[in-house]
C-alpha cells in the first residue's frame, strides 16, 4: 500500500518552474499562458520584468533585427571592488544572463516601420549604465542621425554603475549631448519606460523622448520613493513615482499596455512622418 502511494505521488509530481505566482496579486500561471500573454499576469495585469531578447523578439517584426557593437564588454577602470571584484561580477552576470552588456542596439523593423532601437537588461547588474552603455546608447542615436531613422529606447535600470565611479557618471552628460544632436536634426526619438527606469539613466536619455511611454505600473523617478521619504520624513502620495502617478503629474505622454506597444510606436512613428 505505501509502495503505491509513492508511486501515485511520482506521478502527479509538477515539474519545476511549470507554475509561477504573480508578484502582485499572487494568482498562480501556467508559464505557457504567462509567455502568450507576452509575460503580463492574466488575472491583474501585473508587467513582469523581461529580458532585451524577448523584449526585442516582441517588438520587432520576426527575423529584421540586426544588432550591432554586440562585442563592447566593461572593463574595470577602478579596479573596484566590494563583496566581490568588479571583474568577478562582470564575468558571474555574463555567465548567468548569458548576454555581455546591459543594453541591446540595433536596427529592426516595427510593423514595417524601420527603427534604431535600443533595449536594456534587466538582469544584467539590473541595466545599470555603465561605460559600454553610454557608448551605445549615444552610437544608436548618431546612427539613426546617420540613416534618418526613428530612435526606440526601452529603458530598464536601476541607474549609475557604480562600479565604474565618475565613469559612469560622465555616460549621462555623453548620452544626453547624443540625443541633443538628434533633437537638432529634427529625428524623431520615442521611450518606452519599464519598471525601473531610476537614477542616473531616468535623469539622462530616458527623459528626453519626444514622446514617451510607459508601461502600467512602473517604477520611474531619480531617487527612490523609500529613500526620498526618509530624507524628508514625509508620508509620500499613494502611487508614488509609478506610471500613472508620472502621467498625471506630466512626466509621461500616455501608457501603454505591452500587447499595444507594437502598434503604438508604429502609430507615432506614422504621425510624425507625415
Amino acid at each position: 500500500m505505501a509502495d503505491a502511494v509513492s508511486q501515485t505521488r511520482r506521478n502527479v509530481e509538477v515539474p519545476e518552474g511549470l507554475w509561477i505566482r504573480c508578484p502582485q496579486c499572487g494568482a498562480m500561471v501556467y508559464r505557457r499562458i504567462l509567455e502568450e500573454e507576452l509575460h503580463v499576469c492574466p488575472e491583474c495585469g501585473y508587467h513582469n520584468r523581461i529580458d532585451a531578447r524577448t523584449r526585442i523578439t516582441q517588438l520587432s517584426d520576426p527575423d529584421t533585427f540586426e544588432e550591432f557593437l554586440a562585442d563592447l564588454e566593461s572593463s574595470d577602470p577602478l579596479e573596484f571592488e566590494d563583496r566581490m571584484t568588479y571583474q568577478a561580477r562582470l564575468k558571474a552576470t555574463k555567465e548567468s544572463s548569458n548576454e555581455k552588456e546591459a543594453i541591446i542596439v540595433g536596427k529592426g523593423f516595427i510593423k514595417g516601420r524601420p527603427v534604431i532601437m535600443g533595449v536594456m537588461n534587466p538582469t544584467f547588474i539590473m541595466g545599470s549604465m555603465g561605460s559600454v552603455v553610454g557608448e551605445k546608447v549615444s552610437s544608436a542615436a548618431e546612427r539613426a542621425l546617420n540613416e534618418n531613422l526613428p530612435l526606440l529606447m526601452v529603458t530598464c535600470s536601476g541607474g549609475a554603475r557604480m562600479m565604474e565611479g565618475l565613469v559612469s557618471l560622465v555616460q549621462m552628460a555623453k548620452t544626453s549631448a547624443a540625443i541633443a544632436k538628434l533633437d537638432e536634426a529634427g529625428g524623431l526619438y520615442i521611450v518606452v519606460m519599464t519598471d525601473p527606469t531610476t537614477a542616473g539613466v531616468a535623469a539622462s536619455f530616458a527623459f528626453l523622448g519626444d514622446v514617451t511611454i510607459a508601461e502600467p505600473g512602473a517604477l520611474i523617478g531619480f531617487a527612490g520613493p523609500r529613500v526620498i521619504a526618509n530624507t524628508i520624513k514625509a508620508t509620500l502620495p499613494e502611487g508614488f513615482q509609478r506610471a500613472e502617478f508620472m502621467l498625471e503629474h506630466g512626466f509621461v505622454d500616455r501608457i501603454v499596455h505591452r500587447r499595444d506597444l507594437r502598434s503604438e510606436i508604429a502609430r507615432i512613428i506614422d504621425y510624425c512622418n507625415k
